[in-house]
């Protein structure tokens, strides 16, 4: 699933894209016409994400709210003119991967329609497809409010790196009974983390997955914020995870190959780049887990 960088990244490209421009909205698959029939017509005036939350703000004061899920992309594509990747979404093969566009060349609109779009996006110079995600829906404000206030603080959020995320952050954590593995990927506790960040901050930290919230120490809370907050922004940079310092790295080569981006992550049964000892998997919350028993005991 598309962690909360991927979803940042998104809702950068699509304020470059599309911003301030009036759009056809359509549903190629016919699933989402009545929502699509709400936003036609009308100008993308922001775009913003929170955790894994993409909210699209027309002008006519309606909200398209999307969740990818595990299996939603977008897809782009214009003229010499509409600049950005051109797929950010699921699945990936290899972390958190997006591919250049063609730069336009050619462009004679939109392309017929590549499987079960369920929603196009188009303007004068560009278009934007959605395929397969959990949610997609048209919300008011206060629809939209009520989404955000469920959801946990976001580290890429403006101003995450100051202490007031950082506050929030400890104070749901430390008020949780359950092991911190599993609520590094509660969204009420903390928007964006997914699986790949949840192991890799972790082993970081040398926190054991099985540690309770509550037992962690305010101080370690706050260095497990700010570390997050420094990995993900660094993943909206890179349009990619990683994780590992230069140092821990048996290919010092650049761009960084995927088969050292990670310290735990899928590297079950091979050394830990620190200590030697072997990565443990199992599962947790019906997802994949991995840690190191040596340098993350209880």
């Amino acid at each position: 699933m598309p962690e909360g960088h991927s979803i940042h990244r998104l809702a950068r490209q699509f304020t470059s894209v599309f911003g301030g421009a009036r759009l056809a909205v359509s549903s190629p698959q016919g699933r989402f016409a009545a929502g699509a029939a709400l936003l036609d017509g009308h100008v993308l005036e922001a775009a913003e994400a929170h955790g894994k939350q993409l909210f699209l703000h027309f002008s006519n004061d309606l909200y398209l709210r999307i969740h990818l899920g595990l299996y939603g992309a977008f897809d782009f594509g214009g003229d010499e003119t509409f600049a950005g990747a051109s797929t950010i979404g699921a699945p990936r093969r290899v972390g958190e991967r997006e591919v250049a566009g063609d730069g336009g060349a050619g462009y004679a609109g939109p392309p017929e329609p590549k499987g079960a779009v369920r929603v196009r996006l188009v303007s004068d110079h560009g278009w934007a497809d959605l395929r397969g995600p959990t949610a997609c829906e048209v919300v008011t404000e206060a629809e939209r409010a009520k989404v955000l206030a469920r959801l946990g603080p976001d580290p890429l959020a403006d101003g995450a790196d100051g202490s007031e995320g950082a506050a929030e952050f400890t104070r749901r954590l430390r008020s949780k009974g359950s092991p911190i593995g599993l609520l590094l990927m509660n969204q009420e506790v903390l928007a964006g983390v997914g699986n790949v960040y949840r192991a890799e901050v972790l082993f970081r930290a040398r926190i054991s997955p099985w540690r309770l919230g509550r037992s962690v120490d305010e101080a370690d809370a706050a260095a497990l914020w700010d570390d997050i907050v420094h990995l993900m922004n660094d993943g909206v940079r890179q349009g990619r995870i990683i994780t590992t310092e230069p140092q821990d790295r048996a290919d010092a080569g650049e761009p960084v190959p995927p088969s050292e981006a990670h310290y735990v992550y899928k590297r079950t049964g091979l050394p830990c780049r620190r200590c030697g000892t072997a990565v443990a998997g199992t599962e947790m919350g019906a997802r994949n887990l991995f840690w190191c028993p040596a340098c993350q005991a209880d």
